[in-house]
């Protein structure tokens, strides 16, 4: 059963060559048949791994080292059936059902603006950023 659905906001910084970017992670909260607790994570409908682990942390763009991730920001989906008094609208079948939006673009995970970064990497350690 799912108990939390969020899209999470999470913020890269490579630590060899200092290139910032953020990607957008859809998460689902889950409990299994016997109540354990799970969490999944997925990209463009891609299933990845966590990107606060060393096993799912994206490639630098542009060294190809893996960093870790950071989160930045999220927004909680309310799972259905919601608040009572919510607009909803019921659907009656799948041809009444807005048929272009099995056709839509896919929404991209990096489609936001990305943190703005110095073009040049510091010439002191202490100058770099954090």
């Amino acid at each position: 059963m799912i108990t939390e659905l969020a899209v999470e906001r999470v913020a890269f910084a490579c630590g060899h060559c200092w290139h910032r970017w953020s990607l957008d992670y859809d998460v689902q909260h889950y409990q299994d048949e016997h109540g354990e607790d799970w969490e999944y994570f997925s990209r463009d409908g891609i299933g990845v791994a966590s990107p606060y682990t060393p096993d799912g942390a994206p490639p630098c763009p542009h060294c190809g080292r893996r960093w870790l991730g950071q989160l930045l920001a999220r927004r909680p989906i309310p799972l259905p059936p919601g608040i009572a008094e919510a607009p909803r609208r019921k659907v009656t079948g799948m041809a009444d059902d807005r048929p272009e939006r099995h056709h839509a673009p896919l929404l991209s995970a990096a489609a936001h603006q990305q943190p703005e970064h110095p073009e040049t990497a510091p010439d002191q350690p202490g100058d770099r950023p954090p």
